[in-house]
């Protein structure tokens, strides 16, 4: 290989595993969430919980156009249940994508699909936690070096965490 070439397929690879890593803390945070948390407002017109979910399943949507072409944008669900297993089910969707062989349309390749969508939607996993925390539910702390992560366990049945911080001085 040439300096400055990639490794398509490895990069395929990485961008399948980050997507299992943004269903598992996505799910994380919305782990035990209580009744209400969906539509929990911080005021300031932050996002509600409900509304970061929609605005990640447009995210990884968009992403997925760089496949199949057109616009998606996800329209409010019923319930916050529908939102978040449509959103993993976008997941599962763009996993398929990367791992064929087809090619990206336009201008879009691997790293800037990292960098673009995907690490938006990973900021917004993060959002959910700090909701959480904001709600009065905080989400237990855990190392994620040894999280069970699997490229082919997209939805919102996720495991369990592996380390689990031994101290949480902020535990409710």
């Amino acid at each position: 290989m040439t300096v400055g070439a990639t490794d398509v397929p490895t990069e395929r690879a990485l961008l399948r595993h980050f997507l299992a890593a943004l269903a598992y803390r996505t799910a994380k945070a919305l782990r035990h969430a209580p009744a209400g948390f969906a539509d929990f407002s911080a005021g300031h017109r932050i996002r509600t919980p409900a509304e970061v979910i929609r605005h990640m399943t447009s995210l990884v949507g968009y992403a997925r156009s760089f496949f199949i072409g057109g616009v998606y944008h996800a329209e409010p669900l019923a319930t916050f249940a529908e939102e978040v297993e449509r959103f993993h089910a976008m997941l599962d969707a763009l996993s398929s994508e990367l791992r064929s062989d087809r090619p990206f349309l336009g201008e879009m390749s691997e790293r800037r699909m990292l960098q673009g969508p995907l690490a938006d939607a990973m900021t917004h996993a993060g959002q959910l936690a700090i909701l959480r925390r904001m709600y009065g539910s905080p989400v237990p702390p855990e190392n994620f070096i040894f999280a069970h992560i699997a490229e082919d366990r997209l939805g919102p049945d996720q495991a369990e965490p592996a380390r689990p911080d031994d101290e949480w001085p902020e535990a409710p």
